[in-house]
């Protein structure tokens, strides 16, 4: 999609269309022609309402062919989600209506907020996954938007503006492309491939590590999880220096990237099932926000570290009552795992990684895993679940998540957790029950990061949806990408 900047009025444009944003019982201003068409109006048709659109036809009253009137709501209540959602429904309505072009009005009223939320929500509200389905012959592709900006705005920083939220959009409708893909088509392998590509491309250093790597370092936990599928387990690792940045810190952002969960041999009731091709959400999230990161120049050092795998049942899957040795590293022994259920695997492969990057010198781990219907059951499709030993750094990824509609909320991580999983014959067991499920998976975790700044997101509630939503169609929504990116962005 292309955009444009100018600092002209959307109703004095010649565009098949110009969307004007309108708060709740405000009165939109404009010449008389457009005030006579308003009038025209009833007050159940169009009063602003949030989420609310009304498509005018001005039969040439005005330059415009159409008007689009879109609801934001309270002024009190106004965020740059609020604007995000509207102008997703917006895109949606002009494509639609088989609109190819069209003029935004821009308030005056913050204008870098809006127009990142603006450029953003069209990017991501037209995505579609039709990889393996015809396009339709006959469907409109919104092809250009005007931004009408007022005439005392900074163009060359709102131009700049603009650029940055095509890359982040762009970055998170490359991670729903990977996260749509099915298992049949994404196997570690192919994933680690496009690591690879990435790299090429973004000048990112890229190091896999295949099955003969991963037993000749003694990677106990990816091992076995991956031990009973044909397609073999990969340790994926990226590394990116931005200029300027403090090489002495690094940060690790950790993904789970199990290609295809069926649970292995606590295989998973077959009812959508179909779903667990979003398993690998948590490390495609981290791909892509490699990808955003290498093309905004942000000056930070990170190691980004993907454990990939596939869970399947077969007579070389790991069992339950196994005990499983992690990845060593630096280590003085790998840490010893109680299998007590198979499908509880991904905190078993972030295991490994999360020692990994503390080898490789992280002094700050973010990781991201679809890890627990816990967490669903605690928080709904609404918010991811954050917890961790530095509640700094959690607060600043609960504010990141707030400007960028990417939420999460904190929950405790206190020691009654952490003696949930404590087991009889090794150092942990994988399950602490059914109660507190997403926190006792995270206690199993902070068994691996040890004194490291560290913080978890669970993200299965979040990484893919069901329904569509303002500026999100069904399937993988890139979650994560776009909060870690604004994080990173005020790092310094």
């Amino acid at each position: 999609m292309n955009f444009s900047l100018i600092t002209s009025a959307a109703l004095s444009q010649k565009q098949p269309a110009a969307v004007l944003f309108a708060f709740e019982k405000e009165r939109l201003i404009g010449p008389a022609a457009f005030r006579n068409l308003l009038a025209r109006i009833g007050p159940k048709e169009f009063r602003g309402a949030e989420r609310q659109l009304l498509l005018l036809h001005t039969a040439g009253k005005l330059a415009p062919q159409r008007i689009l009137l879109v609801g934001l709501g309270a002024r009190a209540t106004f965020t740059s989600e609020t604007m995000r959602r509207a102008m997703g429904l917006a895109a949606r309505k002009l494509r639609d209506s088989g609109l190819e072009r069209a003029a935004v009005q821009v308030s005056a009223d913050h204008i870098d907020d809006s127009l990142s939320a603006i450029v953003e929500a069209a990017i991501l509200a037209t995505y579609n996954f039709h990889q393996f389905k015809p396009k339709d012959d006959n469907a409109t592709e919104l092809k250009s938007l005007t931004l009408c900006v007022p005439a005392r705005a900074d163009l060359k920083a709102a131009k700049r503006v603009v650029a940055e939220a095509q890359i982040v959009a762009q970055a998170t409708n490359y991670a729903r492309e990977i996260g749509n893909l099915p298992g049949n088509v994404i196997t570690p392998r192919v994933l680690a491939d496009y690591a690879r590509a990435l790299a090429k491309e973004s000048d990112i250093a890229c190091t896999v590590l295949a099955k003969k790597e991963l037993e000749k370092g003694s990677f106990g936990g990816l091992l076995a999880v991956g031990g009973g599928s044909a397609n073999e387990p990969h340790l994926i690792v990226l590394e990116y220096k931005g200029v300027g940045a403090d090489t002495a810190h690094p940060i690790a952002l950790v993904g789970k990237a199990i290609t295809f969960d069926s649970g292995g041999i606590s295989i998973k009731p077959s009812d959508k099932m179909d779903e667990m091709k979003f398993d690998k959400c948590g490390g495609v999230a981290v791909l892509a926000i490699l990808k955003a990161v290498a093309a905004l120049k942000l000056p930070v050092h990170i190691i980004a570290v993907i454990s990939s795998a596939e869970n399947m049942p077969s007579s070389t899957s790991y069992r339950p009552g196994d005990i499983v040795t992690s990845y060593r590293g630096s280590d003085k022994r790998g840490v010893t795992i109680e299998v007590l259920n198979t499908d509880a695997e991904g905190r078993i492969v972030l295991g490994d990684a999360l020692v990994y990057a503390r080898q490789r010198g992280a002094k700050t781990i973010i990781d991201f895993a679809t890890l627990t219907g816990a967490v669903v059951v605690a928080l709904g499709s609404f918010a991811a679940g954050v917890m961790g030993n530095d509640e700094a750094l959690q607060e600043k990824i609960r504010a990141s998540g707030q400007r960028t509609g990417d939420r999460v909320w904190p929950l405790p991580l206190w020691q009654e957790y952490k003696d949930k999983i404590k087991s009889d014959v090794a150092d942990i067991k994988n399950t602490g029950g059914r109660y507190g499920g997403a926190i006792t998976a995270a206690a199993f975790l902070a068994k691996y990061v040890g004194e490291t700044s560290w913080a978890h997101l669970d993200i299965a509630g979040t990484a893919w949806t069901t329904d569509d939503l303002p500026y999100l169609t069904k399937g993988a929504t890139g979650f994560g990408v776009r909060l870690v990116v604004d994080l990173l962005r005020r790092w310094s």
